[in-house]
């Protein structure tokens, strides 16, 4: 599911302890859990579901663990996705992931965008906050409630660009590629208690 290497130096440098969990019992220590992705919604749901992912996640979650989706991982926690079909997701935070289809739109969206967040105490700090992050996506999610929305930013429209709800997280850009903004959401998550 794509991006582990750059995201292991990227919270090693905020003073993560980082394990990179192959099986599902390696995620049973974890007070803090990433779900990363880049690739299509359909086959990340495929590989959680596959390796024993999926129920180990939803499990640990229920328990109160801190999990962190970035990019196509913020996606997989919605209730499903239409990437090439209609697939369910983790459902952690109802919602679906939609294209974009602005008219006359660039897709995939890659490239840096202001992000602003819409609520204090956000990944990104206090409501009105804002930092440019790194993205690359076709696909964002649409949370079926408003409150679930924690950051935006805009193309071609705006868009959710993160979302929260109780221990449940998500980005949609790469935090590991956005430089000192990147870094500095990758800590407030680490320095995160359940």
């Amino acid at each position: 599911m794509g991006n582990l290497a750059s995201l292991h130096n990227a919270f090693a440098k905020v003073g993560a302890d980082v394990c990179i969990a192959v099986t599902p019992a390696e995620l049973e220590p974890a007070t803090h859990i990433v779900l990363p992705g880049v690739g299509a919604f359909p086959q990340g749901m495929h590989q959680l579901r596959t390796l024993g992912f999926e129920d180990a996640v939803r499990r640990l979650v229920g328990q109160g663990r801190l999990i962190l989706g970035i990019c196509l991982g913020m996606q997989l926690l919605a209730t499903e996705g239409e990437e090439h079909e209609l697939t369910a997701g983790l459902n952690l935070i109802p919602g679906r992931v939609v294209r974009f289809n602005a008219p006359g739109l660039r897709v995939p969206h890659i490239g840096w965008n202001d992000t602003v967040s819409r609520r204090t105490g956000s990944l990104l700090g206090d409501a009105g906050a804002k930092d440019c992050f790194y993205y690359v996506h076709s696909y964002h999610f649409a949370p079926a409630d408003a409150a679930d929305v924690a950051l935006t930013s805009d193309y071609g429209g705006e868009f959710v660009a993160g979302v929260e709800r109780g221990n449940v997280m998500g980005v949609q850009f790469h935090p590991e590629k956005s430089h000192a903004a990147g870094l500095n959401l990758l800590k407030r998550f680490v320095e995160r208690t359940a």
